[in-house]
């Protein structure tokens, strides 16, 4: 297992006399300066904003107090120290997510609020990905998390992971092959907002024929409630499963509930909120077939960046 500390691969291509041992106020224009990217990277690999905020926290400590005349790429050092800590945070985190009271969703990041997340590579940011991305390793997360979400060339990726180049190339298409296998050709942004406003719309009313056209006939529907809300405790599998519980809880789960469009990991989902206070969102994923997963995200800890950018 790598070391949590970048090597000195990490910090090729010695700076100038003139930036050598830079004191704080540079580090922290130079920690700021890629700020974006780390978050992005962390939260990638780990599905929890929470979380990638704390492995920048560190990062950023580790960076304050590192020798840093030493360094001479400072991005190379801060991307492989940030990716070494988040495959150290999913391994224990695995665990954590196998105790989850109920299905287990990344936790939500709202980019109509925030869209810097995805706007310079929005790739392997959909909820529904990370969730496939639950499944894999956590070195084998953040191969493909370089290599896929910010292009990163594979013998660098080979040192910020400690493998091989041979290896890490095996890493990244063994991950390729498992998101394909598993997630089928989406619909545009376009399709997938109609799809969401006219299952929301269904639902509110409890119209089970409308709900059934718009369901693939084998849809899951995942609820995270973390046990803090009541909610389902496993997936519902299949049309007429999902359709036939949305219509049992519509006038109950609707009442006095206003919906707003947001954005939740680039993708088209709506607010719910009650008295003023967001307890839920949902999004979907859809193919040809209809919508194949709808995805509410109930637990309050995890939706706090929703409320934030409400209206007030």
């Amino acid at each position: 297992m790598p070391s949590q500390e970048p090597g000195p691969d990490a910090a090729r291509d010695a700076p100038g006399p003139d930036t050598a041992g830079p004191g704080l106020e540079r580090a922290e224009e130079v920690f700021r300066g890629v700020r974006g990217r780390l978050f992005g990277i962390a939260y990638r690999v780990l599905g929890s904003a929470t979380e990638a905020e704390d492995v920048l926290q560190e990062a950023w400590i580790r960076w304050q107090t590192y020798d840093r005349s030493t360094v001479r790429e400072p991005e190379a050092f801060l991307a492989t120290t940030v990716t070494r800590l988040a495959i150290n945070v999913a391994r224990s985190a695995r665990a954590r997510h196998e105790s989850y009271v109920g299905p287990w969703l990344p936790e939500p990041v709202d980019t109509s609020a925030d869209p810097a997340l995805g706007a310079e590579r929005g790739a392997v940011l959909e909820i529904a990905v990370l969730m496939l991305l639950e499944r894999l390793t956590p070195t084998e997360r953040a191969a493909y998390v370089l290599r896929e979400a910010f292009d990163y060339p594979y013998d660098r990726i080979s040192e910020i992971i400690g493998q091989t180049a041979a290896n890490t190339r095996q890493l990244v298409s063994r991950a390729r092959r498992h998101v394909s296998r598993e997630r089928r050709a989406g619909v545009g942004a376009a399709e997938q907002k109609r799809l969401l406003a006219a299952f929301v719309n269904a639902a509110r009313r409890g119209d089970m024929s409308a709900l059934e056209e718009l369901l693939a006939h084998d849809v899951v529907s995942y609820t995270d409630s973390g046990g803090a809300v009541r909610a389902a405790k496993y997936p519902l599998v299949g049309r007429e499963r999902v359709a036939r519980v949305v219509h049992a809880f519509s006038d109950r789960f609707w009442t006095g509930v206003t919906v707003e469009e947001v954005r939740a990991n680039g993708a088209p989902a709506v607010r719910l909120s009650r008295d003023g206070e967001v307890f839920g969102v949902i999004t979907v994923t859809a193919s040809e077939e209809g919508i194949d997963r709808v995805l509410w995200l109930m637990n309050p800890a995890k939706i706090g960046g929703f409320a934030a950018s409400a209206e007030p």
